[in-house]
């Protein structure tokens, strides 16, 4: 499985929150297979110039952005589920 890619900073509130509610939604098992690679823009800049963004946190997977910036759970849902589908897609 393809990891859904977040772009964050460790100080960043949206990012902070982002995090807690991924954590929540992935005990639920239709999100528990998901893998999640967090990659800190600080410590990644040059990888981080790679990918198109301004905002954090920021959801890709691979070189398609799903999301950019302060996300409510339901938004969340949404790209957990848009991330799911184009896995499926790929079969």
């Amino acid at each position: 499985m393809r990891p859904l890619t977040i772009f964050v900073l460790k100080r960043c509130p949206y990012c902070i929150k982002a995090k807690k509610m991924i954590a929540e939604l992935m005990e639920q098992e239709r999100y528990a297979d998901i893998m999640i690679e967090y990659i800190d823009e600080a410590k990644n800049k040059k990888l981080a110039a790679t990918f198109d963004y301004y905002y954090v946190p920021s959801f890709y997977l691979d070189q398609q952005k799903l999301y950019e910036g302060a996300i409510q759970k339901e938004q969340l849902v949404e790209v957990l589920d848009t991330y799911l589908s184009l896995l499926k897609e790929d079969v």
